[in-house]
């Protein structure tokens, strides 16, 4: 049997790329909720009390765009105004242009040699599911998640007072024969005011967090590392810069399961590094699911402007039949951009609540569900 030991981390929104992040994917709810058929590819920088926007966006709608960053910075935390970073004082640089033509006529269907939906760029995708968790997501990804999404949740209720916006983790898990038993190291990093010392922060990381998130995952073994430089105050924007799609390992499998390499935030469902990643991520499920495997690896690869990809594999590591998940796979789902849209319904402004805390492996989004065999099957 194997043996070895697996590291993923999590962010939380507060840190400079999910800032970022969670602003480009604003602004394309924003434009989804107006127009439907809105074409967005949005990037934000932001660093000391600066956001930039650039990108092309081509849409019927009428956006605000001061009132929408500052609103995604409000919601976030970025409020103190005696920081450099806040929502009320920070300045705002738009290089927004439109869609190109030249890229616009290979998407649209109309226009397309293929006289469908064309793929809005080239590249590969891939979509990840294991039986390892009831999210069927890799065990070190989903709690790294759980303890960033802890120390939010406590910031934003008051419970713990000294919490600032940004933070860190990182869960190391022991695998026996692929299969998850003990989690032997925690790294937490979070922003705190000057008034908590590193004594305080690692007592409630031991004693109330990690028990709390990870349940019968948490140790009194484990290593446990929490703001190891030993001053965390000054953080966020203010500290570091950000730029949205850096964060791609942790929106995803956190190294799990393989990345084709596009970001997904700030993007609208034409483009098929986002579509297809989550479409990717669905079928994998459904393989799962239907128990053709314990652990399920779907790749597609696209060329810019056409309909059908270039490739579509399956893998499953040798925990299943593989020629039957296939055989599945090619029979019940398509992987064309459009027909992507239509099955998950992409086309709603539903992109904020995806930003933070993983794409995966989180209940509500259209990708996440199970269909029955029968129910997917054509």
């Amino acid at each position: 049997m194997s043996r070895y030991t697996f590291t993923s981390e999590s962010v939380s929104e507060g840190h400079p790329d999910k800032v970022c992040d969670y602003i480009s994917d604003s602004i394309l709810d924003a434009c989804l909720e107006q127009d439907p058929q809105s074409r967005v590819a949005c990037e934000t920088l932001c660093k000391s009390d600066h956001v930039v926007l650039a990108g092309e966006i081509t849409t019927k709608a009428t956006l605000d765009y001061d009132t929408i960053v500052r609103q995604a910075v409000k919601e976030i935390g970025y409020t103190e105004t005696s920081e450099p970073f806040c929502d009320t004082t920070l300045k705002l640089l738009s290089l927004i242009t439109k869609q190109s033509p030249q890229i616009s006529q290979g998407v649209t269907a109309a226009t397309s040699q293929s006289g469908d939906q064309g793929a809005g760029d080239q590249g590969i995708m891939f979509g990840y599911a294991t039986d390892e968790s009831p999210e069927m997501m890799p065990l070190p990804i989903l709690l790294a998640h759980k303890l960033t999404k802890g120390l939010t949740d406590d910031r934003k209720a008051g419970t713990v007072n000294w919490l600032r916006p940004d933070s860190k983790s990182q869960v190391s898990v022991l695998y026996e024969g692929n299969e998850p038993k003990e989690v032997t190291a925690v790294v937490v990093s979070t922003q705190h005011t000057t008034a908590a010392d590193q004594k305080t922060i690692t007592e409630y990381v031991r004693e109330v967090l990690g028990p709390r998130t990870l349940g019968s995952w948490w140790n009194n073994t484990l290593q446990l590392h929490v703001n190891p430089t030993g001053d965390f105050s000054l953080g966020g924007p203010a500290a570091d810069a950000g730029v949205t799609g850096r964060k791609i390992i942790v929106d995803s499998y956190g190294g799990m399961g393989r990345h084709g390499g596009g970001a997904f935030s700030g993007k609208d469902p034409s483009k098929v590094d986002r579509s297809s990643a989550y479409f990717c991520r669905f079928v994998a499920k459904q393989v799962v699911a239907s128990g053709l495997a314990k652990r399920a690896e779907i790749q597609v690869g696209y060329a810019i402007g056409m309909a059908r990809p270039v490739s579509v594999k399956v893998e499953t590591f040798g925990s299943g039949d593989e020629r039957a998940a296939a055989e599945f796979v090619m029979n019940a789902f398509d992987f064309r951009p459009r027909a992507i849209v239509e099955r998950l319904d992409l086309l709603r402004p539903i992109y904020r609540n995806t930003t933070n805390y993983g794409h995966f492996g989180r209940t509500g989004l259209p990708w996440e569900t199970v269909e029955k065999a029968a129910a997917v099957a054509r």
